[in-house]
Parts: structure tokens; C-alpha cells; sequence
């Protein structure tokens, strides 16, 4: 802003929306973003909105910004890159120099393999300093990466191989969960035995295995692999601004998954912008969202960091073992600087006490961070008060795998609680009603009427399907699928998928807006509201709720939390049922499955269940009274 003579926020929000050629070229030659080709154009729709491109006639890659560009310098090469542990302890980390020194030595080994420019290569790997080399190394490549949730089972890694047509597949010997073992290379060889076109595997040693089964011919160790290669730099291939990155699949309810390709340029300058204006992250911070690379956010943090010169903290295994403190213990080991987290998480250990957080040193962290639900505003109090001891800022942030960021707050202008601030800079955002007609002051549509540089670009080898699922509501619009609105103050807030809706005798319903009540009761650690059909209104209102230790599940307690719903929303949406259960299903980055618990509700087919984290959980919600 001062840079470019803008002195209030809402002016450069508003500039960089009605100008974002300006704004993203702005940004590029702010960050120091590396083109070996300048671009000779910003912004492209010559083919339509839905296809349009960006920085178009330049030549870069992603990792010369991240990884070749701080090595090389002199103030750069000894500083951490990656900071890792492990949930049984044991910690280690790569300086710039020595990312850069194992980002080549598998480039190098990966091309005498055979990969080249455009092969995909698998990669399913728990958050390892070696997960951050292998994409960097894909990347010089100029192959695809594919990051598929370290999970998943066979089946599920294997649909996403095929559809993206890979070639080789990168897996550790296994990790641990809860001090469990989970055998990722056998999963990894049951996936490549149903995909024909894998003809390399890649072993890295999380555990040191002695047990793990090699396929002669095919699979390699990671320093077998390494070998391979002439010991010499890799020269980073300079690529067209749109040539494909990774391939990011995301999780439907029936069908096959969507695999939402990102291209070099586009993402990394977008998702550079959001964590340096958004979370602020700059040389010397320590970032750590708690995230798989399976989920957007695990490329978002190693990219996003890295762009700016900053440490990736990588964490593997569950954030409350073995006890509730874990996560704050490493807070305060690794003296970690911004923190990011979902809603669900914070609200599953606050049950835990003030005590865990506040009797550790948490004095490193100046930046808290959310996203994957909506707040409800005592765990977000918590969060700030407590956790950030009401000195750090509460970016909530929402977007998708297929977007980047959407909306967020910045740590320069002041934020209200649970808010996401406004649209995020660049993106021409709205909320409107059923005939795309922007609305403020009631729940609509959250839509964006402009290309932006992480806008996917298709479904891999699925057109159609691209243009189905995000253009075909309104011509020419995003439809992103999420509900929102945007107060008298000009703060806009979410309220859930709008696929998640409730219909109740012809009046719409977030989840998000019940769940808010009910967890505000003390006697409720979480709960989760769905739909389920009605002969008479259509639908009725179930609410799935998990209770504190030592509360009663009793019918006094289940009339008093079907009596706050009412009282607060209004009589109309009093629950139908109320019921307790021991867990939700959640997805390994904590978001509450709620079409599972619907379906397992009706006995229907739950759909994707490949990012379910508790396959018991269902069994609780089929149990719950």
C-alpha cells in the first residue's frame, strides 16, 4: 500500500478487484517471483472467462522462487527451510541449501527413470522434510505431482493414480498414528497393482523397516534412487507460466474424485500473496498449518512459506497424542510463529482446559490462522483469548482446491469474531440469491464474477465436468457452493455448504447456524445438524451432538438442547431429534462429514469415504440414541 500511495485497505481491496492485471503484476515484482521470460501479458480471456490465463508468454518455475532462490544466496543458504517431527519424537530439518542439494539429487534420479516434462508422478507421502523435496523436485522436473492424503487406502490412492495417469509413485516405508503403525508401502503396492501404468516406486524410510517388500525392477529406496543421479545441481527447468503444477483431487459424494489442476505461475503467486498479506509470513517466521499434502493446504503451506524465505514446520501423527497438549508442546519447541488449525480441532481440545495452553510458552506466535469450517464464536474467543493470550490476530480464511482463498481478513484492518474479514485481494467475490442478485444482510450464494491466478484450470481430462460443476448455474459466474453473508459492517461470514442446506417447511437452514447453539450449551463438545426427509415439512432437523466429560445423555438434557435450538432460531426449527453420540466423522483435516451421518442415518451409501479419518465413528453415528 504505501508503495503504491494507498492508505486505506478497502481502496486497495477495491483496486485490485477492478484492476487485477495491475494488482497481480504488482504483486509478482513485490515478491521478487522469479520469470527467466518476462510475461507479455497479464491476464488472458480471449477463450472465456472459465478458461481464462495468466502471466501468458512468461517462462518460469515454481521452485526456483521457492527453493533455488534462497539457496543461492549468501543470506539465504544456511537459514531452516523445513523443520520436521515425528509423533514418537524424533526431529530433524533441511537449511535451504540442503533442500536444494536433496531437491535435485531426486529430480536427477526421477529423470533417469524416465520422468520428464508432463509425466504425473504420485505422491503419497505423510508431511516429511522429504515430501518437500520430492514436490520441489517434481516441479524442476516440470512433471505433475499428484498429492494424494497419506490415509487413504488402496483403492482410493489408486483411482487417483489412474485418473491422473502416473508413472511413478513416491510412498514412505510406513508412519504412525496414535502409535499404530500404518503400513503406507503395502497400501502403496496394492494401489500400483491396480494401476498399470506405474513402472517406479519410490521408498522413503519414515520408520526404518526392515520387513518392507521390494519389488526388483520397480521400487527403489530413496537413496537408491538419489544414487542414480550424477551428484551435480539440477538445472530447474524454465516452463510456460500454464504449465501444470499438481493435480489436486478432491473428495464428491458419488462418482469419481475431481482432479483440479494448478499451474506454476498462478499458484504460486496467489498462494504467495495469501500467506504473506494474509497470514503475514515473512523471512524469520516459523509457519505451521496442521495439514496433509492431501489437502490443499499441504501445497499451500510448502508453497506459500517457501516463497517468502520462511521455515515450514512439518508435523506427523495426531495432534493429541500421546495426551491433549501435543500441539502446544510443539508450539512452544519449535517456537512456532503463525499457527494454523480448523475450527473443529480447536474445538475438540478446548475441552481439555485452559491449563495445557496457558502452561506453556506460546510467546513465539503472532499469527493465528483457520480455515475448513465455520466458527462459532466460543471457540473462536477461546482460540484468540486463550491460545493467542489476546495479542495475535484470528485470520479465518476460506477458499477450496479448486480456488486458493476466496475470502480473509489481514492482520491490518480490525476483525470481528468468526468473521472471514472480506473478499480476499484480486477476487471479485459476492453473495447473491437465486438469480445471482448480490444480498447483504441474509444468507446467499457465495459466486465470484472474475478469473483470479489459482483459479483451477479444468478437470484433469474433464472438461465437461469443469464446466458443470462451477458455470452452468450462471453464465459467466463462479458458483462456488458455499453459503455466506455479508452484515452492516461490511463483515462477510460463512455458514456451510449449501449442498449441506436444511429445508424445513420451505424456510432454508445453514448447519453451521444450529451447530453454534448447541455447542454453546456446556454440556456440548460438538455437534453436527442434517436434514433428514419429512412427510410433512420436507425435512426435519437431527442433530448429532458429542458431550463433555461427566455430562448425562438423559431426555432432560435432549428436550433443554431441542429448546435452545428453538428459543434462538425460532420455533420452526425446533430439532425433530436430538442424539448423543461418542465421535463425528471427520476428515483427517477435521471437518465433520455431515452426508456421511445423513447417510448412515437413511441406511443409503455414505458415497467417497476415502478421507474419512475414524472408520468407527460411522458405527457411533448408526449407534447413537
Amino acid at each position: 500500500m504505501a508503495e503504491h500511495g494507498i492508505f486505506d485497505l478497502a481502496d486497495l481491496r477495491r483496486r485490485s478487484v477492478d484492476d487485477p492485471e495491475w494488482f497481480w503484476d504488482a504483486f509478482v515484482r513485490f515478491a521478487g517471483i522469479e520469470f527467466s521470460t518476462p510475461y507479455t501479458a497479464v491476464l488472458d480471456t480471449s477463450r472465456g472467462i472459465e478458461w481464462a490465463t495468466w502471466f501468458d508468454g512468461g517462462r518460469m518455475n515454481a521452485a526456483k522462487s521457492c527453493v533455488d532462490k534462497w539457496a543461492q544466496r549468501a543470506d539465504g543458504r544456511d537459514r531452516v527451510a523445513v523443520s520436521w517431527e515425528g509423533e514418537e519424537g524424533e526431529v530433524r530439518s533441511l537449511t535451504f541449501a540442503r533442500l536444494q542439494e536433496l531437491t535435485d539429487r531426486i529430480a536427477h534420479g526421477l529423470a533417469a527413470r524416465g520422468i520428464g516434462e508432463g509425466d504425473a508422478v504420485g505422491v503419497f507421502l505423510p508431511m516429511l522434510p522429504e515430501t518437500v523435496a520430492t514436490v520441489m523436485a517434481i516441479a524442476k522436473l516440470g512433471a505433475i505431482f499428484l498429492p494424494v492424503f497419506s490415509g487413504y487406502g488402496a483403492e482410493a490412492v489408486a483411482i487417483r493414480l489412474r485418473d491422473g495417469g502416473a508413472k511413478a509413485l513416491v510412498t514412505a516405508d510406513g508412519t504412525t498414528r496414535r502409535g499404530r503403525l500404518v503400513p503406507m508401502k503395502e497400501t502403496a503396492d496394492e494401489a500400483a497393482a491396480m494401476t498399470p501404468g506405474i513402472e517406479t516406486v519410490v521408498v522413503v524410510p519414515r520408520l526404518g523397516r526392515a520387513d518392507v517388500a521390494m519389488t526388483a525392477g520397480r521400487d527403489l529406496t530413496l537413496d537408491q534412487l538419489t544414487a542414480l543421479g550424477p551428484g551435480i545441481p539440477f538445472p530447474t527447468r524454465a516452463l510456460d507460466a500454464e504449465h501444470p503444477l499438481f493435480v489436486a483431487y478432491t473428495s464428491g459424494t458419488t462418482g469419481r474424485p475431481k482432479g483440479a489442476v494448478h499451474v506454476h505461475a498462478g499458484f504460486l503467486v496467489k498462494i504467495a500473496e495469501e500467506a504473506g498479506f494474509q497470514a503475514d509470513c515473512r523471512r524469520g517466521d516459523v509457519l505451521f498449518w496442521l495439514t496433509d499434502l492431501g489437502w490443499i493446504m499441504g501445497p499451500w503451506q510448502i508453497f506459500g512459506t517457501l516463497a517468502w524465505g520462511a521455515t515450514v514446520f512439518c508435523y506427523d501423527g495426531a495432534p493429541d497424542h500421546p495426551g491433549p497438549d501435543r500441539l502446544w508442546s510443539m508450539v512452544e519447541r519449535h517456537r512456532i510463529t503463525i499457527l494454523g488449525v480448523s475450527p473443529t480441532l480447536v474445538r475438540s481440545l478446548l475441552v481439555h482446559g485452559d491449563d495445557l495452553v496457558t502452561g506453556r510458552d506460546l510467546s513465539s506466535l503472532r499469527v493465528l490462522c483457520s480455515t475448513g469450517e465455520p466458527w462459532n464464536e466460543g471457540p473462536w474467543q477461546w482460540y484468540f483469548d486463550v491460545v493467542g493470550a489476546g495479542r495475535c490476530p484470528v485470520i479465518n480464511v476460506s477458499g477450496g482446491t479448486e480456488v486458493g482463498c476466496f475470502l480473509a481478513p489481514h492482520p491490518v484492518e480490525e476483525i470481528a469474531p468468526c468473521s472471514l474479514g472480506g473478499p480476499a485481494l484480486g477476487c471479485a467475490v459476492d453473495v447473491v440469491d437465486d438469480e445471482c442478485r448480490p444480498v447483504r444482510g441474509v444468507v446467499g450464494e457465495l459466486v465470484c464474477r472474475a478469473p483470479w491466478p489459482a483459479m483451477t484450470r479444468g478437470m484433469w481430462n474433464d472438461p465437461d465436468r469443469y464446466l458443470e460443476t462451477y458455470w452452468s448455474r450462471w453464465p459467466g459466474v463462479w458458483w462456488h457452493g458455499d453459503w455466506a453473508s455479508i452484515d452492516e459492517n461490511g463483515q462477510w461470514y460463512l455458514h456451510g455448504r449449501s449442498d449441506d442446506t436444511i429445508k424445513l417447511a420451505g424456510k432454508r437452514l445453514g448447519p453451521a447456524e444450529v451447530e453454534t447453539v448447541l455447542v454453546e450449551h456446556p454440556a456440548v463438545v460438538e455437534a453436527a445438524a442434517v436434514g433428514l426427509p419429512d412427510a410433512l415439512k420436507g425435512e426435519a432437523l437431527a442433530c448429532y451432538v458429542v458431550l463433555a466429560p461427566g455430562a448425562i445423555a438423559d431426555d432432560v438434557l435432549r428436550a433443554e438442547l431441542g429448546g435452545l435450538v428453538a428459543d434462538r432460531l425460532g420455533k420452526s426449527f425446533r430439532p425433530s431429534a436430538v442424539r448423543f453420540t461418542s465421535v463425528l466423522p471427520k476428515t483427517r483435516s477435521n471437518k465433520v462429514m455431515r452426508r456421511a451421518i445423513r447417510a448412515v442415518a437413511l441406511g443409503e451409501e455414505p458415497g467417497d469415504l476415502s478421507g474419512l479419518e475414524d472408520p468407527a465413528a460411522l458405527e457411533a453415528i448408526a449407534g447413537a440414541r
